[in-house]
């Protein structure tokens, strides 16, 4: 995170410290969390000159990278997650440092009342001359999007909205003759003929002004072939190499048909002329009864390295059993290869790999927190600011925790804010990166009743689970409740002796969730609880499953 954040969030942990020591209200200390991921693709030892895939694990969906120099930048969507859009950098494409976030402040977004799912989609990063852009679609608060930065781990500037056109996945293009261009999914035109009929559109864009100037025009219709009703032609990125002109996009919507295409032209404007063996990614044609299968794939960037290599990012996801998962899209990593001067990124029929070769680039970044294969992560909440892993659900009104007043703990003020509202409930969660996972935390509640606090597992306001602790006269109970649907219904629950510390503890298999809390050892309250509710195919929508301390007020 940046020194700025950070200095922002010292100062309102001093503005929040008195008032919490103060005891204006009840508050719940978090000791630590800590978070392991076991999954078994990720047991064996790494080849000398190789990584791992994905290069972004857990819920890291529609990366778009750029290259400055000999460095890498890289972003992804977070939806209404806050902060949003995380901006990484890399000098090797496979280890990446989280700088800072392009939307940090609050008042940049307007997140109130959206589903977890809506907000901020596809962002598309590009650096031209000394300014870095990143476009984005803010889905039914504001629109589409450019905000701005210097240095790229900020600060960036408030949103300059761009209200000429619609739709989703705004992306730039700067041509060797300074011109610049703006490139969009949008409705088409013409009365959409299908469900899932959409358009590419372009328009020029006066980088002095910030504004789109000119004609708009339609680059793609449908997708490569109209007559065969593709659907959710998007993602669009426009880049050039040696005479031609390339015009890639996603295909087939973002679940198993997913899919890359590429289109080239010698004239920026086109016509685009389709690669006749697209697309040029997809798993749609695998088996489905696969070992470690990866789905989704597509939703693709590519960037050409210091060495004349190419390289791609896209998203993926990976089932647990064929077709759920919870970790949500997560960003992999593939060389290019170029066939008759059109790019390669996957031959149909061929599984992505869980390790591949490296590109030939020096690292820098060995030391950055990990971010695929199996590794334990723990917070102990003794930095004077928050942890960049954590996310708030929605753009939060007030600041509810503290790390300040009470050196070591997390403090929170529980907010009766739900878990299902529609709200900025007080709940940190990080990223469910593996499919076989342990969560814990040790936590105090306050001496008075009327107060729950623990460990939610999030997919979004109407699947959770919550396990969480609270007083009954002289004992604690300790409870899981579980939302699927429109209720929240309390599944288990247990009585303990009060005790300074209370530990809790989830576990996931695959779709087996189980919960535990310390008791002389960890005992289970629940154990192989079917946890698909946290799967996308069940909850719906884009995200994965966050992780993390949660507290509330009792009703």
């Amino acid at each position: 995170m940046s020194k700025l954040i950070g200095k922002r969030l010292q100062l309102a942990a001093l503005l929040l410290g008195p008032w919490i020591a103060a005891g204006a209200a009840p508050t719940v200390s978090f000791d630590w969390f800590e978070y392991t991921g076991k999954d078994a693709v990720f047991e064996a030892p790494l080849p000398a000159g190789s990584y791992r895939n994905p290069i972004l694990a857990g819920f890291y969906p529609d990366p778009s990278v750029t290259r400055v120099g000999d460095k890498f930048y890289l972003v992804n969507s977070t939806f209404a997650y806050f902060p949003g859009i995380p901006v990484f950098e890399s000098s090797d494409l496979v280890h990446w440092r989280l700088l800072g976030h392009v939307l940090d402040r609050p008042s940049q977004l307007r997140f109130d009342g959206l589903d977890i799912s809506r907000g901020v989609f596809a962002p598309a990063i590009h650096h031209h001359n000394g300014v870095f852009y990143v476009l984005n679609t803010l889905v039914d608060s504001g629109g589409n999007f450019i905000s701005t930065a210097k240095n790229p781990a900020g600060p960036w500037s408030d949103p300059v909205w761009l209200p000429e056109i619609d739709g989703i996945d705004p992306s730039l293009f700067v041509d060797a003759d300074g011109k610049a261009y703006v490139l969009n999914n949008g409705v088409p035109p013409e009365q959409p003929r299908y469900d899932g009929h959409r358009a590419i559109w372009m328009q020029e864009f006066d980088l002095q002004q910030m504004k789109l100037i000119g004609p708009r025009r339609v680059l793609l219709n449908g997708g490569v072939d109209i007559s065969k009703r593709p659907v959710w032609i998007e993602g669009p990125h426009l880049f050039k190499r040696g005479e031609w002109y390339y015009l890639m996009c996603a295909e087939g919507g973002t679940s198993v048909n997913h899919s890359e295409v590429i289109l080239r032209s010698k004239a920026v404007w086109g016509p685009y002329v389709p690669y006749e063996n697209n697309p040029i990614l997809t798993q749609r044609d695998l088996p489905k009864d696969r070992a470690h299968p990866i789905i989704n794939a597509g939703h693709a960037d590519l960037v050409e390295t210091p060495d004349g290599t190419w390289w791609a990012t896209f998203l993926g996801s990976r089932p647990y059993d064929g077709v759920n998962y919870h970790t949500g899209r997560e960003t992999y990593l593939l060389p290019v290869t170029w066939k008759n001067d059109w790019p390669v990124i996957l031959e149909q029929g061929t599984p992505i790999p869980y390790v591949a070769t490296a590109p030939k680039l020096p690292n820098a970044h060995r030391e950055a927190a990990p971010l695929s294969g199996n590794f334990t992560w723990r917070d102990e909440f003794d930095r004077p600011e928050l942890n960049s892993a954590w996310l708030q659900v929605r753009a939060p009104k007030q600041r509810w925790f503290d790390l300040a007043g009470a050196p070591g703990r997390l403090t929170i003020v529980p907010a009766d804010e739900r878990l299902d509202g529609k709200g900025n409930p007080a709940y940190l969660g990080r990223r469910q990166q593996h499919l076989t996972f342990e969560a814990s935390t040790s936590l105090r509640l306050p001496k008075e009743p009327g107060v729950a606090a623990g460990i939610a597992a999030f997919q979004n306001g109407q699947h959770w689970y919550f396990l969480g602790a609270r007083r009954v006269g002289d004992a604690v109970q300790v409870f899981l409740e579980k939302q699927s649907g429109t209720t929240a219904q309390q599944i288990a629950a247990a009585t303990l002796k009060p005790a300074a510390e209370i530990k809790l503890k989830i576990t996931g298999q695959g779709r087996d969730y189980s919960f535990y809390y310390d008791a002389a050892g960890w005992q289970p309250l629940l154990k192989n609880d079917d946890g698909s509710i946290l799967s996308t195919e069940v909850a719906g929508g884009f995200v994965g499953a966050t992780l993390g301390p949660h507290a509330r007020l009792e009703r």
